[in-house]
């Protein structure tokens, strides 16, 4: 059994295992700590935003950490909206609003942080909305597809797709753009079809309510994984036909 210990998070006792991180520790306890590129889909971290940085105080002195990636070893004190706290976290977010001026996610953020001058010199990517933290290539990597990838360097660095061509290894699944924090993958749907990397997908639809199930590529890339006949009918309708059938036994048992 791991050893316990007792921390201190903005004057609220806590109690965490030794090597738990301290995001964790404080999202258990109720105390939020603003972050961008924490995902809970995953397990590792890239600490890529430092939005999530706090104060930590240690045998009489302080130090500032990335809290998502910090492991508690030892009892100590924690200030995650400290007078430093308060005031690096308003420059990087005043940072990232240079990097991701499109983003209303950053931009709100940024606000409630109460805003950062000195950064009028800065060049703003005009149009952008991604931080290049990594969450959507992650997501795309976990299924196996790799569909896309970080490409280029320095100031042209971006996710993209090879070459920036349709790729034949997406699937159209949107996990990519569901983890995105920014908003900064965008994609289009109608009623039968999604388009989304340069490439518009066929939607499976439910064959008793019409309602789509997903893309048939990734439909039929998760049936194949899970080594199951390719569904016809969406999960509402599926939960539906088995209270109905449960209903029809119970009433004639």
């Amino acid at each position: 059994m791991s050893d316990l210990l007792n921390i201190t998070i903005d004057g609220r006792p806590c109690t965490c295992e030794a090597g738990e991180y301290l995001y964790d520790v404080a999202e258990r306890n109720g105390i939020h700590i603003p972050a961008l590129c924490r995902s809970d889909a995953f397990e590792d971290h890239r600490a890529c935003c430092r939005v999530c940085i706090v104060e930590v105080e240690e045998r009489g002195r302080r130090k500032v950490v990335t809290s998502c990636v910090y492991p508690v070893e030892r009892e100590c004190t924690v200030y995650t909206n400290s007078e430093k706290i308060a005031e690096e976290r308003a420059v990087t977010l005043a940072l990232l609003s240079k990097r991701a001026p499109e983003s209303e996610t950053i931009a709100a953020m940024a606000r409630e942080a109460g805003g950062a001058e000195g950064f009028d010199r800065l060049v703003t990517l005009d149009g952008e909305k991604c931080i290049l933290c990594g969450l959507c290539v992650q997501a795309c990597d976990s299924l196996g597809t790799g569909a896309i990838s970080t490409v280029n360097r320095g100031v042209d660095k971006m996710v993209s797709t090879p070459y920036d061509k349709p790729s034949a290894d997406c699937i159209g699944c949107l996990s990519c753009a569901n983890v995105c924090p920014t908003g900064a993958i965008e994609y289009a749907q109608d009623a039968t079809s999604r388009t989304i990397w340069n490439r518009t997908f066929e939607l499976a639809l439910c064959e008793r309510c019409g309602s789509p199930m997903g893309t048939k590529d990734a439909v039929h890339r998760a049936a194949q994984q899970a080594g199951v006949e390719e569904p016809r009918i969406c999960d509402a309708c599926r939960k539906r036909e088995l209270a109905d059938e449960m209903m029809h036994t119970y009433r004639y048992v």
